[in-house]
């Protein structure tokens, strides 16, 4: 869509507000809205704002930025979810000069994406984001007790899930699917795959609208990672592939695994350079409470097929599906910043194949039964067991400075680093009741 179609259809249609999106440096949605009479020099020029204040941009002494948006995002919000007829749009964020804001993790992804596109690549995901709800946000009180699968129609949830996918739909947003996930309340929708700009905006636009119509509704929604000690936590498995227009070049036919060398080597990149990305796919310190063993989560720096206990898992190939081959990395949670996400894992897996990385054999076996010596055996290292760890590997780690810019990078350790030191700060529950009595 054009800047004049965009201004067209506001006029005819009467919108009578605009509502302009962009994120900060943790995926956190930020906005303003502006009216119709403003949208088209805003489309020009853009409209400024303050950025000191938004977590992880600018420093106080340059703190003008301009969110100019994007056309190509235009959606129309009905009374499904608006108040009355409105529009949204992301914005680029520049500065006033006019150049991109090296802050702006819209830009990073572009950026990211640039790269390979000067190579007639297009890099595609399709991520499968798991959320709960929750009676209300002060506590974890769950709507239903069933599991995996489960077939009702007219509970409440499933209900709730319904309204959110054919809103989404009526966006424009393809579903694959959905489903009542393992855990009590916990469901999964299934975005079709896309180009990863694309299906970045539309990650943020379907958290917005989970969380809205649960609110809507009288329910919560929280993708939090863990919200339930003994329960799985939420993640974002993400699908991914590259391609050359029509062809896909993670395919081959000949390959036990129908993978190319391409994509051998691109998991062989994930793999390798998992460790430093893990902070930016994990980037809170309830993320590490889900990657635990014992709860379908991975643990183990691995990659197989059959096996769901890998980090990386392939899925089966369907004859004459050329197009369907892809990996699929299983370790990001569905509140990471997508924008990040998606540029940390295409560089990592891109390394691999501009350097040739050696992709190590797969491992079919349940990991989490193995015993310390069959792991060492199978040279099998685990993930960062905490946001402290997951840190130092970013910190050190010249790949992930490269992809993320210097601004973003130093930013992002920032704040993760002042939220170790809040929480190793706090006295819990479990320390009050294991210890107290006895000390």
């Amino acid at each position: 869509m054009t800047k004049e179609e965009v201004i067209a259809i506001v006029k005819d249609q009467q919108i009578p507000v605009i509502r302009l999106w962009f994120t900060d440096i943790l995926g956190q949605i930020r906005g303003f809205a502006i009216t119709p009479r403003e949208l088209p020099d805003a489309m020009d020029h853009g409209m400024g704002f303050d950025g000191s204040s938004v977590e992880g941009f600018a420093r106080i002494h340059e703190s003008d930025l301009m969110a100019v948006p994007d056309p190509a995002t235009f959606k129309l919000l009905s009374n499904d979810i608006s108040e009355s007829h409105s529009a949204i749009m992301f914005c680029d964020l520049r500065t006033p000069e006019g150049d991109h804001y090296e802050g702006d993790t819209r830009y990073v992804l572009r950026r990211n994406l640039e790269k390979i596109a000067q190579e007639g690549l297009t890099f595609y995901v399709g991520p499968e984001l798991e959320y709960f709800y929750f009676r209300n946000e002060r506590g974890v009180e769950v709507l239903d007790e069933v599991g995996y699968f489960d077939a009702s129609i007219v509970s409440q949830g499933t209900i709730l899930r319904k309204k959110t996918i054919q809103l989404l739909e009526k966006l424009g947003i393809k579903v694959e699917y959905s489903h009542h996930e393992v855990a009590p309340s916990q469901h999964e929708i299934d975005l079709r795959y896309d180009n990863a700009m694309d299906m970045a905006d539309t990650v943020i636009m379907y958290r917005f609208l989970v969380k809205e119509i649960a609110r809507q509704n009288g329910v919560y929604a929280t993708f939090m990672p863990k919200p339930i000690q003994s329960e799985n936590g939420s993640g974002m498995h993400t699908h991914q592939s590259i391609f050359k227009g029509d062809q896909n070049l993670f395919f081959a036919a000949e390959d036990p695994y129908h993978l190319s060398g391409m994509a051998r080597s691109y998991i062989a990149g994930i793999l390798k350079h998992i460790r430093e990305m893990t902070a930016v796919l994990n980037q809170w310190v309830n993320s590490y409470k889900r990657l635990v063993p014992g709860y379908e989560a991975p643990v183990y720096i691995s990659w197989g097929q059959k096996n769901r206990s890998a980090l990386v898992r392939v899925p089966r190939y369907r004859i004459s599906r050329e197009t369907s081959t892809r990996i699929e990395l299983r370790s990001a949670d569905p509140v990471c910043n997508p924008y990040l996400a998606f540029s940390v894992m295409l560089a990592a897996g891109m390394k691999g194949v501009r350097e040739n990385y050696e992709l190590p054999p797969p491992v079919e076996e349940n990991i989490y039964e193995m015993s310390p010596r069959a792991l060492k055996d199978h040279n099998i290292e685990m993930l960062p067991g905490d946001l402290y760890e997951a840190v130092q590997h970013l910190k050190n780690s010249d790949l992930m400075r490269e992809t993320l810019g210097d601004h973003v990078f130093e930013k992002f350790i920032d704040n993760k680093l002042i939220e170790w030191d809040r929480y190793r700060g706090i006295v819990s529950q479990y320390e009050l009741e294991k210890y107290l009595p006895i000390m």
